[in-house]
């Protein structure tokens, strides 16, 4: 059964999915004239001063932070040291790439979600991959958008939405503090229940308060190991960028890895990440209180510049 999943991962993340993921951002980024790059400043702006006077379910900041709370934790911390144990220090280099035109990405799917959005018979806002597909390809397209709620489904319930996480959180307790699985389990159980079972707006407002909190106290215990290793970093960096070109040998706790398998690793661990190209973003993107797609599309942008490009990369130095 092993041998049956690995094979099938690693058709998956072979070079057709690479290509199509960092493909589409680079065509994205060309299309939008790089604007990762010459809107990031007017993006995180956003992030607190938009009007949030349109028709939505949650606030821009409240969507971001929802966004963001399936990315900021696992993804960074387990998800980077998995990348570079199997594809070497350079794994963290093509992260940075996938992230960097992620960004384009991630912008036109969360843009798509509230151009396209639509009110349901309870009055609920509801957009996301399913609806634009549908909305903006064609009826013809049904199907399509059918696939894409069928995989969602089994990515959230099967894949990075819940296996990966609660893996996680249960080794670390009982390694660290002795606490059996089935305790943490059970405790997690009722709080994820208790947030979720109050719909969108329970699930935005407890985000909206434990995330950038999160954030903000991974980002400055990152720093300060970066802070008491200074002068390692520099030749950590150095690794980084000659690692992501070159075949590393299995040495300093690292596996030996290929240009390709670094490449593999760094962008299949990118979208773990931060979600770009996934699809999932953009169904709470598609709730946000604006009139203006492009406003909601900036913001959820810098999702990934915080996840990716920011705490990902303090994850990556400081392992390195």
């Amino acid at each position: 059964m092993l041998e049956t999943l690995n094979a099938i991962d690693s058709f998956v993340w072979g070079p057709p999915l690479l290509v199509l993921l960092v493909g589409t951002g680079i065509m994205l980024t060309i299309r939008l004239g790089l604007l990762q790059v010459l809107k990031l400043p007017q993006a995180l702006k956003l992030i607190f001063c938009a009007k949030n006077d349109g028709h939505g379910d949650v606030n821009s900041f409240k969507a971001l932070c929802t966004a963001l709370a399936a990315t900021v934790g696992t993804g960074n911390i387990v998800g980077v040291a998995t990348a570079i144990k199997a594809g070497g220090p350079g794994a963290l280099f093509w992260m940075w790439l996938a992230a960097f035109f992620g960004m384009a990405t991630k912008y036109a799917e969360c843009l798509l979600a509230v151009k396209y959005r639509t009110v349901d018979a309870n009055g609920n806002i509801s957009g996301g991959p399913m609806y634009y597909i549908q909305n903006g390809l064609g009826k013809q397209y049904k199907p399509l958008a059918m696939m894409f709620c069928i995989f969602g489904i089994m990515c959230a319930y099967f894949g990075v939405g819940t296996f990966a996480q609660v893996n996680s959180i249960v080794e670390i307790t009982k390694i660290s503090a002795g606490i059996p699985v089935l305790y943490t389990g059970i405790v997690l159980t009722i709080l994820v229940a208790a947030v979720t079972i109050g719909g969108l707006k329970s699930i935005s407002t407890v985000s909206s308060k434990v995330v950038p909190g999160m954030a903000v106290i991974y980002f400055f215990t990152t720093l300060g190991i970066l802070v008491s290793f200074a002068d390692q970093v520099p030749g950590a960096i150095a690794l980084v960028i000659e690692s992501a070109f070159t075949t590393t040998a299995a040495q300093g706790g690292f596996l030996g890895a290929t240009v390709m398998l670094a490449m593999r690793n760094g962008v299949a661990r990118g979208v773990f990440s931060n979600e770009s190209g996934l699809g999932s973003a953009p169904i709470v993107a598609a709730a946000a209180k604006t009139h203006w797609p492009a406003e909601q599309g900036l913001v959820s942008m810098t999702g990934t510049f915080i996840d990716t490009i920011i705490i990902c990369t303090m994850t990556g130095l400081s392992l390195i």
